[in-house]
């Protein structure tokens, strides 16, 4: 599943491509499951001749800004993805939507398990489901203090926490292993427990990691090797950097990787 790094990743490279250009035309596929609240052509005749001049995200959501609203609004769900080429034949299979832009780019958005959803949104930050996120990590990161508030309030795993969109958008599933792991934190732990030492290490940690991802693009390949990630995914006697067993457990209905 893509997550913030991801996401981010891939807003840089569709607003290079797309800034400052007119949608010439569009394709749109009819699913009304992805296309949410809107019929793909409608919204493909919305989005024609509209230039685009920028973009915005709050956790893995994503907008492209146009010259006038509404705006066209990206939740990549499990497998969806953006595509940017040049020819009509590399068009992405399950391809959902495409923009053609007055240079001859083509944006493509693809969606095979069709879990990802396109919106249109007059105001995307004041409407759901975007209205309805916490803090942005990269965009307005929490102060220390609020972190420490709205722990003490909660008597959830500080895991489940950690993945609650309300309280900070965009933390996916392996990013809230690795926030606990470089912090040394049980993910079982309930939050009105941990000392604001520890909290504080949870918010730094998180700040760390989804710089770094962002800084490499996402590219998994140059996460530092101490970084649980490289080590999660076997599950059968697998083992951290260090050699120390790693176990998998449910936590917050999730598969959680942790080192004790």
């Amino acid at each position: 599943m893509p997550e913030l790094p991801e996401v981010e990743t891939s807003r840089r490279e569709v607003t290079r491509a797309a800034k400052g250009h007119i949608i010439e035309n569009v394709f749109v596929s009819d699913d009304r499951i992805v296309f949410d609240g809107i019929a793909p052509r409608t919204f493909a005749n919305k989005m024609k001749g509209r230039k685009v001049v920028g973009s915005d995200r709050r956790g893995k959501q994503y907008w492209l800004e146009l010259d006038k609203p509404p705006f066209p609004v990206f939740h990549y769900g499990m497998t969806g993805w953006m595509h940017v080429y040049k020819d009509k034949s590399e068009r992405p299979r399950f391809c959902k939507m495409e923009l053609l832009l007055d240079n001859g780019t083509r944006i493509g958005y693809r969606d095979p398990r069709r879990l990802g959803r396109i919106r249109l949104r007059k105001d995307p930050l004041t409407e759901p489901p975007i209205s309805n996120l916490g803090f942005d990590p990269v965009h307005d990161m929490a102060e220390l203090a609020l972190f420490v508030e709205i722990f003490a309030k909660r008597k959830a795993p500080v895991k489940a926490v950690l993945l609650d969109q309300k309280f900070c958008a965009g933390i996916g599933n392996w990013i809230a292993d690795e926030i606990l792991y470089q912090a040394k934190i049980d993910p079982r732990k309930p939050t009105n427990q941990l000392t604001p030492v520890e909290t504080k290490r949870i918010r730094k940690k998180l700040e760390d990691i989804i710089t770094f991802a962002i800084k490499v693009g996402a590219d998994d390949s140059k996460f530092p090797r101490t970084w649980l990630f490289h080590y999660r995914w076997g599950k059968k006697a697998a083992k951290d950097g260090k050699g120390n067993p790693i176990e998998f457990i449910r936590v917050g209905g999730r598969t959680t990787a942790w080192v004790k």
